[in-house]
C-alpha cells in the first residue's frame, strides 16, 4: 500500500555547554536518522545558532536551534521522536506536519495541469 509522503518540520535545541564540532556531529546524525530509520528525504536543514531562551530551560539560558525541512509518509516518526528523548544533548524538540507547505504545493500543481490541459503552456496546430 503506498501513502502519499507528507512534509514535516522538526525544530530541536542542542545544549550550548558542549563543543560546536559536536553539536554539528549531532545535526548530522539527526540527518542520518531521517534518511535511514524514517526513510525520509531531507528538503532543507536551517542552523540557526545559539539563541536566548524567554525562561531557562534545563538550566541552560540559550541553546542552538536547528531546523529540517523533509518529506516521509510519517509511518516511522516515532524513530526520530525516540531519538530525541534519548538524547541528553537534545534539550527540546518538536516535530510537526507542515500543511500550509503542503496546501500550496497542491495549488501549484492543480495551475500547472489546468495549464496543461487549456493548452496555455505549448503550441497548438
Amino acid at each position: 500500500m503506498y501513502v502519499k509522503e507528507r512534509i514535516y518540520e522538526s525544530m530541536f535545541i542542542v545544549a550550548p555547554n558542549i563543543p560546536e564540532a559536536e553539536r554539528e556531529k549531532l545535526v548530522e546524525k539527526v540527518k542520518n536518522i531521517i534518511e535511514e530509520r524514517v526513510r525520509g528525504r531531507i528538503e532543507k536543514v536551517d542552523r540557526m545558532g545559539l539563541r536566548k531562551f524567554a525562561y531557562e530551560i534545563k538550566k541552560f539560558s540559550e541553546g542552538d536551534y536547528t531546523v529540517i525541512y523533509f518529506r516521509c509518509d510519517g509511518q516511522r516518526l516515532q524513530e526520530l521522536e525516540e531519538f530525541y528523548r534519548v538524547t541528553p544533548e537534545i534539550i527540546r524538540w518538536q516535530t510537526f506536519r507542515r500543511f500550509d507547505l503542503e496546501k500550496k504545493e497542491r495549488k501549484q500543481q492543480k495551475k500547472e495541469t489546468e495549464a496543461v490541459e487549456t493548452g496555455e503552456g505549448g503550441t497548438e496546430s
